[in-house]
């Protein structure tokens, strides 16, 4: 399995350590800029948008599936 999987697998990694890394820049950012408001005006406007948690839920999903998919593929 680690032979086929390996190369999507860090793929699939270095996208969700992407997302982490520009969510904390983003984030870490937002926060300088606005001193007096604690929440930034972005993340009030589009809260899930903003959050790489959910979006490295999405793609780690997304991953999940395709190797489900292709699996049970393979038996027909």
């Amino acid at each position: 399995m680690w032979d086929i999987w390996f190369w999507p697998m860090v793929f699939v990694s270095a996208i969700m350590l992407w997302i982490g890394l520009a969510g904390v820049r983003k984030t870490s950012r937002s926060f300088q800029l606005n001193e007096k408001n604690k929440i930034p005006d972005i993340a009030a406007e589009h809260p899930y948008a903003m959050n790489p948690l959910l979006w490295i839920i999405i793609v780690a999903s997304v991953f999940i599936i395709f190797i489900i998919f292709y699996y049970w593929a393979s038996f027909y």
